[in-house]
């Protein structure tokens, strides 16, 4: 169970990740050592699966943010795998979800142009043998960057 000193140690971290057992105690009240035992037992427990940099796409040379809905003709076992596969292995698919409604799948993307989200969507994703239609919806603006969970 999680008491509101752990919700508050993690909310913390969500902010800013490199808070070191130091900062964690000032914030939570705690001896640094107490604050560095919580954290540790919130990642053994999996409350904390890792640690990542934000990066700017836009400083990457990665001006296109699409989200690409993709609908399957077949829905068997083999074509979901042979589908994951291939996402998994493209570097410009972010994140994929699993859907309920009319499309199977939900990917983000980034691209570096138009011409990239088009080679993606034609010749790779409309090139899976199990994929029947492929929609996406470039992104104009942003307006909220991916945020926090609520704790």
């Amino acid at each position: 169970m999680l008491d509101s000193m752990d919700l508050k140690l993690l909310s913390a971290l969500q902010t800013d990740a490199h808070l070191t057992a130091q900062e964690l105690g000032e914030i939570l009240n705690l001896s640094p050592s107490q604050a560095g035992r919580r954290r540790q037992r919130l990642e053994a427990e999996g409350y904390i699966e890792g640690y990542s940099a934000r990066l700017n796409p836009g400083r990457l040379g990665l001006s296109v943010q699409a989200f690409v809905q993709v609908s399957l003709h077949t829905h068997g076992t083999e074509q979901s795998h042979s589908l994951a596969a291939l996402v998994n292995s493209r570097p410009e698919i972010t994140s994929a979800w699993t859907l309920t409604g009319d499309a199977d799948y939900m990917l983000r993307v980034y691209c570096r142009d138009l011409g990239a989200l088009n080679t993606l969507i034609h010749e790779v994703l409309l090139a899976h043998p199990a994929v029947s239609r492929v929609q996406s919806q470039i992104v104009m603006d942003q307006l909220k960057r991916d945020a926090p969970l609520p704790t």
